[in-house]
């Protein structure tokens, strides 16, 4: 299934999509499951799908504004130099890492497809960063590689956009350049692990303007999704809901000679085969 959040009449709701539009589950579930967190939280999906067997649309996609799938996840942890030759990218020498980088970003840092990402006022240099996003599904603490996958709910995309020169105002963290508002995205829906598979191999392309930037594959990961599931959750209980964003490809602007930071009226695309294509166009801080 392919399940998302969204915008009608300025009301938040969640639903399926299908052919032809989207199936509003907020109306169909009911109060006791307002939003698609919940739908995980209580194990819902075999009720979802019996709800939209044979279903109409009740909107057309089109007419939407779309939101991230979780809009409001307990956490949204995001993986950094996780895929080969990401490291070689940095070009200070230093060994592959023995473990993740990690950080995280704030719900309001991120917006759902094809609603404005936002270059901050601030900065010229708004980049981008494609990547698979893993849902969690099911709670746990150490949990064992063997099983982590039976905790993946499914798979959507990120543009986990980053402000280039607010990456090191502290001496050893990211985070203020990775949380402007609005500066990135998620989406467009989240596709179930029983139609996208995140054993994979998974692949990821971001496009800029139509221009191919960064392309790769799952099998290429440094720190794969089982191994990230297991070393997150030794120091953190996995919540239904939760987001990993599970690191970037080779290809983002700034490894560019001179640098090709994102600029206003610019088109981001991250794709994959599995789930879709995640769109925003860049617009100005207001």
């Amino acid at each position: 299934m392919r399940l998302l959040s969204y915008l009608a009449n300025g009301e938040p709701r969640f639903g399926a999509a299908v052919a032809g539009g989207v199936v509003d589950l907020t109306k169909r579930l009911g109060p006791k499951c307002p939003d698609l967190r919940s739908l995980i939280v209580k194990n819902g999906l075999d009720v979802a799908r019996q709800m939209i067997d044979g279903a109409k649309p009740d909107h057309a996609l089109n007419d939407l504004v779309l939101l991230p799938p979780i809009p409001n996840p307990e956490k949204l942890w995001c993986i950094g130099v996780n895929y080969n030759d990401r490291n070689a990218e940095y070009k200070d020498n230093s060994d592959l890492p023995k473990y993740p980088s990690l950080f995280v970003r704030n719900p309001s840092s991120v917006v759902g497809s094809g609603q404005p990402i936002e270059k901050p006022k601030i900065s010229e240099q708004l980049d981008y960063e494609g990547e698979l996003v893993i849902v969690i599904g099911k709670e746990g603490r150490h949990i064992p590689r063997e099983r982590a996958f039976d905790h993946i709910f499914g798979m959507t995309l990120c543009n986990e956009g980053s402000v280039r020169d607010w990456l090191h105002h502290g001496k050893f963290n990211v985070t203020q350049g990775k949380n402007f508002d609005r500066s990135g995205s998620i989406g467009p829906w989240l596709v179930t692990s029983d139609e996208c598979d995140p054993r994979g191999p998974l692949d990821i392309v971001t496009r800029v303007n139509g221009e191919v930037r960064q392309s790769d594959s799952t099998e290429r990961l440094m720190f794969p999704f089982d191994f990230l599931i297991a070393y997150l959750s030794t120091f953190a209980t996995l919540k239904p809901g939760d987001m990993i964003a599970t690191g970037t490809p080779t290809g983002a602007g700034a490894r560019f000679t001179p640098p090709r930071w994102l600029k206003v009226g610019d088109v981001v695309e991250v794709e994959s085969a599995g789930i879709g294509i995640l769109r925003n166009t860049v617009a100005e801080e207001q």
